[in-house]
């Protein structure tokens, strides 16, 4: 199996939904990621986000530890990607304050 078939498996196993991304979009991430030094704002889209809206650092030592431990959470990640952002939007507001 490639390791982006084990990606998207593990990530099925999880519960994210496919195609999402949204946990890669809404948060603000402190930590240097490849091709972000610097980190990445919230509401910018990671620049590791592939255009499936999955993961290239997915099972890379490389990837910050913070995106490994984000998990998905049905509370959070509600019902739609468009909850998901809109969620996790309202909760990075709410640790920048």
């Amino acid at each position: 199996m490639s390791p982006r078939s084990e990606a998207s498996t593990a990530i099925r196993e999880a519960g994210c939904r496919p195609g999402c991304g949204a946990c890669c979009i809404a948060p603000s991430i402190s930590s240097p990621i490849p091709g972000m030094p610097h980190g990445k704002p919230a509401q910018v889209r990671c620049i590791q986000l592939d255009e499936g809206n999955l993961c290239r650092l997915f099972g890379d030592p490389r990837r910050p530890k913070v995106c490994e431990s984000f998990a998905f959470d049905r509370e959070l990640c509600g019902e739609s990607r468009t909850q998901a952002l809109q969620r996790i939007a309202l909760l990075e507001c709410g640790t920048t304050a």
